[in-house]
């Protein structure tokens, strides 16, 4: 099974951006360590401005994760800088057929969450 963030790069790619994993392993804290605390991966596409960064995470933790990025003080200065922030929520759902009725086959399903300024100023 692939992890929420090979699932978005996986998506991010298929869209047509650039993107790369910014998330690390620190062996001393035994933690994974996101850029700036809340941030998995970085993307660029040549049709939207600044760099988006992503979180990704399962369905059930989307409004954790918008809370803690909301909570660091270097969000701000990203979004002011034209950057982006979105949380990725990965979720299995069931498949829809053609004719628009579900299978019993789950297929993996993303809701996405855009983090801007005003959020930030209202948290």
């Amino acid at each position: 099974m692939s992890s929420p963030t090979q699932r978005s790069l996986k998506l991010l790619r298929e869209d047509g951006f650039s993107a790369a994993v910014v998330e690390h392993w620190n062996p001393h804290a035994f933690i994974r360590q996101d850029l700036f605390g809340w941030i998995d991966i970085i993307a660029v596409h040549p049709a939207h401005p600044g760099v988006a960064g992503i979180q990704c995470t399962s369905g059930d933790n989307v409004s954790a994760r918008v809370k803690k990025a909301k909570g660091n003080a270097a969000l701000l200065a990203w979004l002011a800088a034209g950057n982006s922030l979105v949380v990725h929520g990965w979720v299995k759902k069931k498949a829809v057929k053609p004719d628009g009725t579900l299978t019993k086959r789950e297929v993996w399903a993303v809701r996405t969450v855009p983090v801007t300024r005003e959020d930030v100023r209202e948290g």
